[in-house]
């Protein structure tokens, strides 16, 4: 047989026509799951070593190179990162029931407990039901308004400290005093008790919040690696943190329920746990009870991890941002002083007159949102995003930070410009999509107004009642911007806020113009 013979070339010609069917099956293939485009992937691994020490900025940088939608592969788990207004509206407005659900949290020290069950709860009926709780009867706007006392009693305490140090001249850790603040608000709210008197030690319920925020947020091995990964954690001490910190707070948690169900207990007024002991009474009365202890205990689990940090973050931002710009400071000071001349206090009644304030707070809101990545939502069923298919077990992530300075969006990002506020009605409240710092949607925040009426209350108090100095031989420009690495729950500042109050004389005169 010679080399010319057609038989010969038969079986190459059959193997030729055999990877260009398998080239073009698999080019089809690849149409027909249009998936977003993804940066190149280490074995095992994937794109985990992409993150960086600020993964929101990371993954900012990395959307801008491959674009708003961006399929990561974190170990086994793949997960969409959404990085513009456009296609955050796909997710949370047109496919909000699509990627409602909740990642089930792997790791065996963050299931010890069943509560963490609840408050990390994917979509499902307890949660449904959990949520309506929140929003009507815990967060509603008028529970909020019957804890006003205790927001301004805690105000005025914190004004009334630093002006016992304004005499001496001395740098007042400010960042210190706003966190300290924002933690006996919610101790007060939830437990019905403040610090002193109580058989809680201030400093040491700090260090547990925020112990609890850090294991919270911190990488675990075993969900990006399951059935390996529990290794890692134990190796890394990972397991046993989770298991004392959050053993700490259902003891801390136990104990205060406990108390609550004391006979006889005064309360002058009904907190949290009051409220969900109420409803659990009349849910067995009812008989159709399903709350639990353990439920209750995610809600005020929630509630600290939320907010102790959430208003802190905002006013320590926000003081932070004026000392650098002083015509900025002296136009909120000079329009609070206005505003409330000589009562000596601004209270929540003259929080809507302070427009020039909300804009503050919302600008700060804009660079420095508390959570830049919103938390991981889950896809439960199959839709698209741009085009683009996104399939169960897919987790969704969402960079607020990256949205809220994307110059498509926003004139000047990175510069802190209240007043392009003025005549705009772009809000935080969830309808405007470029700007989404407390997410929206059924996994929005419900104690949204909680936190910005705090934060509004006590930033104006700051401005209200002092002057503010940069220590000797600082200038604006040396004071550090840097955001703090390693924590991936919140958007916190590297170095504390270091400021010189000087007591404000409220008959001095004062002019505004907004």
């Amino acid at each position: 047989m010679g080399l010319f013979t057609p038989l010969f070339w038969l079986p190459f010609l059959f193997l030729a026509l055999l990877l260009l069917f398998k080239k073009k099956t698999d080019q089809v293939k690849k149409e027909l799951k249009r998936l977003p485009p993804s940066p190149p992937r280490l074995p095992i691994l994937g794109n985990l070593h992409q993150l960086g020490a600020l993964p929101h900025s990371s993954l900012c940088q990395l959307s801008r190179k491959y674009g708003p939608v961006l399929l990561l592969q974190l170990g086994r788990v793949p997960v969409v990162i959404v990085s513009s207004a456009e296609a955050a509206r796909e997710v949370l407005k047109f496919n909000d029931l699509a990627c409602c659900s909740r990642p089930q949290l792997a790791g065996a020290g963050r299931l010890s407990y069943n509560y963490l069950d609840v408050a990390f709860s994917p979509y499902s009926e307890y949660w449904r039901e959990i949520r309506k709780i929140c929003v009507l009867e815990l967060f509603s706007v008028k529970r909020v308004k019957s804890f006003r006392f205790v927001r301004e009693d805690e105000v005025a305490s914190l004004m009334d400290s630093i002006s016992q140090l304004s005499s001496s001249e001395t740098p007042v850790n400010v960042t210190e005093k706003v966190f300290s603040l924002t933690g006996s608000i919610i101790f007060r709210t939830a437990f019905g008790k403040c610090f002193q008197g109580s058989e809680f030690d201030r400093t040491k319920f700090y260090e547990l919040v925020h112990d609890a925020e850090t294991v919270a947020g911190r990488f675990s091995a075993d969900e990006y690696f399951p059935g390996l990964g529990w290794i890692l954690d134990r190796i890394n001490g990972h397991n046993e943190r989770v298991e004392r910190v959050f053993h700490e707070l259902d003891t801390l948690f136990q104990q205060v329920i406990d108390n609550h169900l004391k006979p006889r207990r005064t309360k002058p007024q009904e907190d949290i746990i009051d409220v969900m002991l109420r409803i659990e009474k009349e849910q067995i009365e009812d008989g159709h009870a399903w709350l639990t202890k353990n439920h209750i205990k995610a809600v005020l689990l929630n509630m600290f991890l939320g907010g102790v940090d959430t208003s802190a973050l905002v006013v320590n931002w926000a003081m932070a941002e004026l000392s650098r710009k002083p015509r900025l400071m002296k136009k909120a000071q000079d329009e609070v002083r206005r505003i409330v001349g000589k009562k000596g206090r601004v209270t929540e009644t003259d929080l809507d007159q302070l427009l020039f304030l909300k804009m503050v707070i919302k600008e700060t809101l804009r660079l420095h949102p508390p959570a830049p990545l919103l938390i991981a939502r889950e896809t439960m069923s199959h839709f698209k995003i741009n085009g683009y298919n996104i399939y169960p077990k897919t987790l969704i992530q969402i960079n607020a930070w990256a949205i809220a300075r994307d110059p498509q969006y926003w004139k000047n990002p990175e510069e802190f410009s209240p007043e392009r506020f003025i005549d705009n009605t772009v809000d935080f409240k969830g309808q405007h999509f470029e700007f989404l710092p407390f997410g929206t949607g059924r996994r929005g925040c419900p104690a949204l107004y909680m936190g910005t009426v705090t934060s509004e209350l006590l930033l104006a108090n700051l401005l209200y009642c002092f002057d503010w100095k940069l220590p000797g031989g600082m200038k604006e420009a040396d004071i550090n911007m840097e955001e703090l690495a390693g924590h991936c729950l919140t958007l916190s500042k590297k170095t504390p806020v270091l400021l010189v109050p000087v007591k404000y004389l409220h008959d001095q005169a004062s002019e505004y113009t907004i």
